[in-house]
């Protein structure tokens, strides 16, 4: 991680975040905290990043997410030399998904 925002402030917003449970919880957090802007840009970047992950070309991303070929390729350089948040948060989406789906097929 880039040591310039490993701050006390950057810190204590983690803690507050981790303290999260719910989606509902997370809505009403983050709109309190961001702008609608800034939470559509972010979200925009981890969209980027999953269709980027999937092997989808640029093209295909900016048309349907509207990001612009700038922000598409500062992602892709994150993907892939970045400090690997992206890879953990897809690693665990999928365990969680698949942990789903198991239960779900358990209780069929």
């Amino acid at each position: 991680m880039n040591k310039k925002i490993r701050t006390d402030a950057v810190r204590h917003l983690f803690e507050a975040i981790l303290t999260l449970e719910t989606e509902e919880e997370c809505f009403s957090f983050f709109e309190d905290l961001c702008t609608v802007n800034e939470l559509l840009s972010i979200s925009q970047r981890f969209e980027v990043a999953t269709m980027l992950r999937n092997r989808d070309t640029y093209l295909k991303i900016a048309e349907k997410t509207g990001a612009s070929t700038a922000t598409i390729s500062r992602v892709n350089r994150s993907l892939n030399y970045g400090d690997d948040g992206y890879e953990l948060v897809f690693a665990r989406m999928k365990s969680m998904q698949e942990t789903l789906e198991k239960d779900q097929e358990e209780d069929q």
